[in-house]
C-alpha cells in the first residue's frame, strides 16, 4: 500500500500549519528581496540608485510584516513535532511505465541525481545563481522534456558487429566511437533513412543503432529566457541531424559504459534532486515533472527545534532532497544528521531511504543523501548512512519479493581526487560500487561534476552543447573545480601521464552505465549524473 500524501495526521492540523506559514511567507520574502537587492550575479548589472531604493522599500516592508510573521511562527513551530518529515504527491492519472513489464535477466532501470541550488534567491546568489523561481520552472521543463521526448530509430548499415547503443545515445563523435566502422558511414538527413526499414534485406548484416532525436531545439532559448515553456511540437521540422554526443567510452578493466549527453536519458525511473530548499520552487518542479514521474517525495526534512525543546539545533530549512519516481513509493524514512556544523546546521540535511514497487513482489530500494560540507564530520555521517540504510532494508524486506535495485546517490560534498581525504577509504564503497573511481583517491579519466561558479555564464559552458567542451582537458582546468590541497602542503596533481579530472562530488553508486548530462547548463553549478 502506497504512502498517504499529507505530512500531517489530519486536515485540521494541516490547516493550522498552512495558516501559520501564510503569515510567515511575506516577511520571509521581503527579507529575501532585501538581501538579493545588493547581491547580484555575474550575469546581472544593477544601477546604484535602483539598489538604494530597493533596499529601503524591502526593509520597510520587512518591518511591517514582522508582527504577522511572529504570530505565524507561534502557530507553525509547535506543529513540526507532529509533522512527518516529507510530503508525498501521487499522480493518479499517469499511466504506469511499460504496463506489460516482465522481469528478466536483461531488465534495467535508470536513475539520476542533480544539485539544483534552489535556495532562497538571496542565498543562491552567493553561488552566482539568481532567479530561483524561474530556474525551477526551466529545470523542471528541461528534465521532463528530456525524459519524455520521442525517439526515432536510425538504422545504419555496416558490416561491423557493434550492436545497439544505449537508448540515450545520439550519433557519437568520430574520435571516441567504440566502433570506427560505424561512424565512418554517412548518415542521411531527415527525409532520408531516418526510421526507414526498407533496406534491411541487404547482403551485409546491418547494425541497428538506436539514436535519440529531440523534437525541439529549446536549449538556447531557455538559457536566455528560463520561463519559456517547452513545446514538444515546436521546431519539429529542424530535425536535420541528431544532437551529437561529445564522447562515449568503455572502461578497460570492467563493464562500465560512460558518456556525456546533452539530454536526460529517456529511460529514467527515479531521479533525486538536492538543494530544493525553496517551497515554491518545489511546487514548480512538481508541476513540470508529475506528467512523467507520478510519485514525488518533496519538502523532505524537519523544521524548528530538533529534537523538540532543544533550541540550539533550530532548523530553518529542510534537507533539500526531492525524489521523483515512476513507481509507487511503498515505504519511506528520513533521518537528519545530528552532528551539524556551521551554516549547514541551519538545514536538516540527512538520508532519505525509499522502497519503490515496480509491480507486485518486484521492488527496489532507492537511497539519497546530501552530506555536510565540513570535512571533520562527514566520515561519521557516512557511518550513519550505512547504518540507516541497513536498518531500513531489514525492516522493510518481505520474503518472496524480488529486489531489483539498491542504489545510493546524492551530493556527498567530497571528491575522490583531493589528497588526504578520509572519506575516500570509507567502508561505504565496499557496500556500494562507485563505477567512476579506480580506487581510494584515484578517479577514472571521466568528467567531473562541480563547476567553477564565477565562470558559469561564459560562452564555453553556458549551454547544453557548449558545456560538452569539458571533454577537452584544457577547458576542464578552466571550468571545473580543482582538487582541494591538504592543509599546509602544495598540491601535486595529476600524477605523471594521467589526465586532469577535477572534483566529482555527485555520486550514483551501484550502477553499470554512467551519463554526465549537460542539459541544465546555465541553470545550476553542478553537472547532473545518471
Amino acid at each position: 500500500m502506497a504512502l498517504r500524501t499529507s505530512a500531517f495526521p489530519n486536515w485540521f492540523v494541516a490547516a493550522i500549519h498552512a495558516i501559520g506559514w501564510v503569515l510567515i511567507v511575506p516577511c520571509f520574502w521581503f527579507l529575501d528581496r532585501f538581501i538579493a537587492s545588493w547581491k547580484s550575479t555575474t550575469l546581472e548589472k544593477s544601477l546604484p540608485l535602483e539598489v538604494f531604493f530597493s533596499l529601503i522599500l524591502f526593509f520597510i516592508l520587512f518591518l511591517i510584516a514582522c508582527p504577522f510573521a511572529f504570530i505565524g511562527f507561534l502557530l507553525w513551530a509547535p506543529l513540526q513535532a507532529c509533522r512527518r518529515p516529507f510530503s508525498y504527491h501521487r499522480e493518479t492519472k499517469i499511466p504506469e511505465k511499460e504496463s506489460n513489464f516482465k522481469l528478466t535477466e536483461k531488465t534495467s532501470f535508470g536513475f539520476a541525481t542533480a544539485n539544483l541550488c534552489l535556495l532562497p534567491d538571496s542565498v543562491a546568489r552567493f553561488n552566482n545563481l539568481g532567479h530561483t523561481q524561474r530556474r525551477a520552472t526551466a529545470i523542471g521543463q528541461r528534465i521532463a522534456h528530456g525524459v519524455h521526448r520521442p525517439q526515432i530509430r536510425i538504422i545504419v548499415e555496416s558490416p561491423s558487429s557493434c550492436g545497439t547503443l544505449s537508448p540515450s545515445v545520439s550519433i557519437l563523435s568520430e574520435g571516441s566511437s567504440p566502433c570506427p566502422e560505424a561512424t565512418s558511414k554517412q548518415i542521411a538527413p531527415a527525409g532520408g533513412t531516418y526510421g526507414s526499414t526498407d533496406n534491411h534485406n541487404t547482403v551485409t548484416k546491418p547494425a541497428n543503432v538506436e539514436a535519440v532525436i529531440p523534437n525541439s531545439d529549446m536549449d538556447d532559448q531557455l538559457i536566455d529566457s528560463p520561463t519559456t515553456p517547452l513545446n514538444s511540437n515546436q521546431n519539429s521540422n529542424q530535425q536535420d541531424r541528431p544532437r551529437a554526443l561529445l564522447s562515449r567510452g568503455h572502461s578497460s578493466d570492467d563493464n562500465i559504459i560512460w558518456e556525456m549527453s546533452s539530454l536526460f536519458p529517456t529511460n529514467l525511473d527515479v531521479i533525486c534532486l538536492e538543494e530544493v530548499f525553496d517551497k515554491r520552487a518545489a511546487q514548480k518542479l512538481i508541476t513540470a515533472l508529475k506528467p512523467v514521474f507520478g510519485h514525488i517525495l518533496y519538502d523532505v526534512g524537519v523544521y524548528a527545534c530538533q529534537p523538540p525543546c532543544k533550541c540550539s539545533t533550530f532548523k530553518f530549512f529542510n534537507s533539500g532532497l526531492f525524489v521523483a519516481s515512476r513507481f509507487p513509493v511503498l515505504q519511506a524514512q528520513f533521518h537528519f544528521f545530528p552532528n551539524s556544523r556551521g551554516e549547514d546546521a541551519l538545514a536538516a540535511k540527512g538520508l532519505l531511504a525509499t522502497k519503490n514497487e515496480r509491480q507486485k513482489d518486484v521492488v527496489g530500494f532507492f537511497n539519497c543523501t546530501h552530506l555536510h560540507a565540513p570535512e571533520v564530520i562527514r566520515c561519521i555521517q557516512l557511518d550513519m548512512v550505512t547504518k540507516w540504510i541497513a536498518d531500513f532494508q531489514a525492516a522493510n524486506t518481505v520474503p518472496d519479493e524480488d529486489v531489483v535495485f539498491d542504489v545510493l546517490c546524492g551530493d556527498f560534498n567530497f571528491d575522490n581526487c583531493s589528497p588526504d581525504t578520509l572519506e575516500q577509504n570509507h567502508s561505504l564503497f565496499e557496500m556500494y560500487i562507485d563505477p567512476c573511481r579506480a580506487g581510494p583517491g584515484k578517479e577514472k579519466p571521466w568528467v567531473s561534476t562541480l563547476l567553477e561558479q564565477p565562470t558559469l555564464y561564459e560562452e564555453d559552458v553556458n549551454s547544453p552543447d557548449s558545456l560538452q567542451t569539458l571533454g577537452d582537458e584544457k577547458l576542464r582546468k578552466q571550468y571545473i573545480s580543482p582538487p582541494v590541497p591538504a592543509a599546509g602542503q602544495p598540491l601535486v596533481y595529476p600524477e605523471n601521464g594521467q589526465p586532469w579530472i577535477g572534483r566529482r562530488i555527485d555520486y550514483i553508486l551501484e550502477i553499470e552505465e554512467v551519463h554526465f548530462i549537460t542539459h541544465l547548463a546555465g541553470l545550476i553549478d553542478h553537472i547532473p549524473v545518471s
